[in-house]
């Protein structure tokens, strides 16, 4: 009879593992970079790669790091710049594979940008409509994407650990969905009924 033999890891490793931290890669494009971000396109084969790369969620550890709270700041800084003025932006199009989205929320008083950290679709509702989309990474060109009218979202809020659900409905939803699509490699062009260069 063969002997199986098993190994295991001391648990302060396994913990280690699990509750990574950001890769000196991803602190350097985070802390050295401008506050306005570089923005990931289709046109360049490298972003091309991050922009197809599904997304992780952030670590406890990630989510209470000083990095965390820089890359917002620059996240959101770069989305309403004059050079971009979205509505919205993901992390991998500053470079990064993580489930963050900055959002302008439409449904809201003042229309105010917020983050959303490990952000997931948990259900799609109401009706299906057809609606115009353009996106940051895929410049000089638009689309009419069908889309759902609400959204139920899960995600971890900025200087918090606490998971929690929200329904979002009309345009707000629209771009949450478009927003989570790229936290998991998936472009507007992707679902789109069709796509034309945008006017001047």
């Amino acid at each position: 009879m063969r002997k199986i033999v098993l190994f295991t890891l001391p648990a302060a490793i396994v913990l280690g593992c699990a509750q990574r931290v950001f890769t000196p890669a991803e602190r350097a494009l985070i802390m050295e970079s401008d506050s306005l971000m570089y923005v990931t396109t289709m046109d360049v084969a490298a972003d091309s790669v991050i922009l197809r790369t599904p997304s992780v969620d952030l670590t406890a550890k990630e989510l209470e790091s000083e990095e965390l709270k820089v890359l917002l700041d620059k996240m959101l800084y770069t989305v309403q710049h004059p050079t971009q003025d979205g509505v919205g932006i993901a992390a991998p199009q500053v470079g990064l594979n993580k489930r963050i989205v900055c959002v302008q929320r439409f449904d809201k008083a003042d229309e105010p940008f917020e983050c959303y950290l490990n952000a997931h679709i948990d259900s799609l509702g109401g009706e299906v409509a057809v609606g115009p989309e353009g996106c940051l990474s895929i410049p000089g060109k638009r689309g009419l994407v069908p889309r759902h009218t609400k959204v139920q979202i899960r995600y971890v809020a900025p200087g918090s650990s606490e998971e929690r659900t929200e329904e979002v409905e009309g345009f707000t939803a629209v771009i949450f969905q478009h927003e989570i699509d790229h936290l998991d490699g998936v472009l507007y062009t992707d679902r789109a009924d069709s796509v034309f260069v945008a006017p001047r």
